[in-house]
């Protein structure tokens, strides 16, 4: 005779919590992961001697603008992978990847090559892919596509002030 199947034991409330709070860690460490792109070619002497507009932002603002914007990502990749995982939400987290690797590649585009043509083209796609991914995210969790709205903003700045480098330097 064959036994009936023994049903899986409840994973303990401590034990969940443990695994949400190390799976948040783990969002957060990738959502900074692009910021070492930054770190491996930073503006240095060619942006300061870049012709700027008056409305471009001191160096200062940068630094808290994209670590505000690292942890939002993180936060909201977190939170859409809460509701179902990876393989429930491959749809979601793929397009956050998507984002992820164009935000990685601009830093080195602009500073590092010096092609802020080319950087201004990239960043289109990196905004296009903000909100495609936003959008996803937001059906999943409404929280989460909100935490992109920011981020969003942001590189819809940066891309115009990408534009803006570019024109008047050429």
């Amino acid at each position: 005779m064959n036994a009936a199947p023994v049903p899986a034991a409840p994973v303990p409330a401590a034990a969940n919590r443990l695994r949400r709070a190390l799976a948040l860690g783990g969002w957060l460490l990738v959502a900074f992961i692009p910021a070492l792109s930054g770190a491996i070619a930073p503006p240095g002497d060619w942006y300061r001697a870049l012709a700027k507009p008056e409305w471009n932002p001191p160096g200062w603002v940068f630094g808290p603008a994209w670590t505000f914007l690292y942890a939002s990502m993180g936060v909201a990749a977190w939170l859409v992978w809460g509701r179902g995982g990876l393989r429930a939400r491959r749809r979601e987290l793929g397009w956050f990847m998507v984002q992820w690797l164009l935000n990685a590649i601009w830093s080195p585009l602009f500073f590092g090559l010096h092609q802020p043509g080319w950087a201004f083209a990239e960043i289109l796609l990196l905004g296009a892919s903000i909100a495609i991914t936003g959008l996803y995210f937001a059906r999943a969790h409404l929280v989460a596509g909100l935490l992109f709205l920011p981020y969003l903003a942001w590189v819809t700045f940066a891309a115009l002030l990408n534009f803006t480098l570019w024109r008047m330097n050429r």
